[in-house]
């Protein structure tokens, strides 16, 4: 399992097959990343109206500057929605961090009964996985 923000470490195998492998993970993993990053740039503190800021651009070797949403996300720490209301913004670790909580516990009371017990999604969770087209199962 890569960490989040994928770094560039020493790889510890021995055969060329293994280190292929390896290597279409990480790049598996960054691809879904990128995605992700993409889907949820309106919930994120990332730049998600990057045109507005190419036009506001003199010159393509001056120095990139982020568009007035982004500067607005930044500096309030709170996006408007679609709902007209106003949600807090996330880092991409802090949205997954948050996302992890989400739990779906299967108890059995002496291998006769089982209960499953499953979290009730936030509305942060709730928006960022519909953003990503995930519905959570039914209890």
């Amino acid at each position: 399992m890569k960490t989040l923000d994928l770094q560039l470490r020493p790889v510890f195998h021995w055969t060329a097959p293994r280190v292929r492998a390896h290597v279409l993970l990480c790049m598996l993993a960054y691809d879904l990343e990128w995605h992700m990053r993409q889907t949820l740039a309106p919930m994120l503190f990332d730049d998600h109206n990057r045109a507005a800021a190419e036009a506001g651009r003199t010159s393509p070797v001056a120095k990139a500057k982020v568009s007035k949403a982004a500067y607005r996300k930044a500096s309030t720490q709170r996006v408007d929605g679609s709902d007209g209301e106003s949600h807090p913004v996330h880092s991409f670790r802090t949205l997954l961090l948050d996302l992890a909580t989400l739990t779906r516990n299967t108890v059995c009371f002496g291998g006769q009964k089982m209960l499953t017990v499953q979290s009730t999604a936030s509305p942060v969770q709730r928006r960022a996985l519909s953003r990503l087209g995930v519905e959570l199962a039914a209890a």
